[in-house]
């Protein structure tokens, strides 16, 4: 009896950093493993990582990222 082995596919999520060490809203959230609109949702909130308007889009500091999800940021 011939058994069909499954095949999964693994992606690696894609995180562009900019060189100053920012990215935009879809990488933050990635990174931390939300979707975009809860980030917006967030920052409508006033809760969240910071962020900063750059040229009319949202961005994050990695370092911010980070900090907020190791919990390590009020």
């Amino acid at each position: 009896m011939a058994r069909e082995l499954e095949r999964y596919e693994v992606r690696t999520p894609k995180i562009v950093v900019l060189p100053d060490g920012r990215v935009d809203r879809k990488s933050a959230a990635t990174y931390l493993g939300r979707e975009p609109k809860t980030l917006a949702d967030w920052h409508s909130k006033g809760i969240g990582p910071k962020s900063r308007m750059v040229g009319g889009r949202r961005f994050y500091d990695i370092e911010d990222l980070t900090a907020f999800a190791q919990g390590t940021v009020a």
